[in-house]
């Protein structure tokens, strides 16, 4: 009997801790953080159309293309694909999205195609491209929005963000967003 008492209390004091206490803990310090805790959205038109460190799926040939997601930009399902280089059912979805990509920039020889514009990224939701990734498109933009090519490639450098460490980036949806607002 005493040893039941013994378990009853740590049951009750490990689930006042980790049940009340560490939620309510890590929700204060969420409070602090920018925007509660929430994500930091994207917002157009006074309208909350997306997060900044999450991907969305954009296919329309009038818009920049993302990265490829393995979950299908679900953020519930946050994941890779889990399949190495040397998988063939890997190669030939990476062959796949290489061809489309040719088909749709016919301009483009394979060499040129960069691999964040085949291979998805390890969380499946990375909202980023190379600035390479952004600048093969921009031709097929342009076209499909009767714009010049300059302006829109003079867009895509304005959204060329260089981090103090890693590689330069270009976020798909700020970069979308700002395109909808060229004329």
């Amino acid at each position: 009997m005493k040893n039941i008492f013994s378990l009853l209390k740590l049951t009750a004091v490990t689930l006042i801790l980790f049940a009340v206490i560490y939620p309510l803990a890590i929700y204060g310090i969420a409070q602090i953080a920018p925007n509660q805790g929430k994500g930091e959205t994207i917002s157009a038109n006074g309208k909350v159309v997306g997060y900044q460190k999450i991907g969305q799926k954009f296919d329309k040939s009038n818009y920049f293309w993302g990265r490829p997601s393995a979950v299908d930009y679900n953020a519930a399902g946050s994941a890779g694909s889990n399949k190495g280089p040397s998988n063939a059912e890997y190669l030939a979805l990476v062959q796949k999205r290489i061809d489309t990509l040719l088909l749709v920039h016919p301009y483009l020889k394979k060499s040129e195609i960069p691999a964040d514009m085949v291979t998805a990224s390890g969380s499946g939701l990375d909202p980023n491209i190379s600035p390479q990734g952004a600048l093969i498109q921009v031709k097929r933009v342009a076209k499909e929005r009767n714009l010049a090519e300059a302006k829109v490639k003079a867009l895509v450098d304005s959204k060329i963000n260089t981090a103090l460490v890693g590689p330069e980036t270009v976020n798909v949806l700020e970069l979308n967003i700002a395109l909808d607002k060229l004329r």
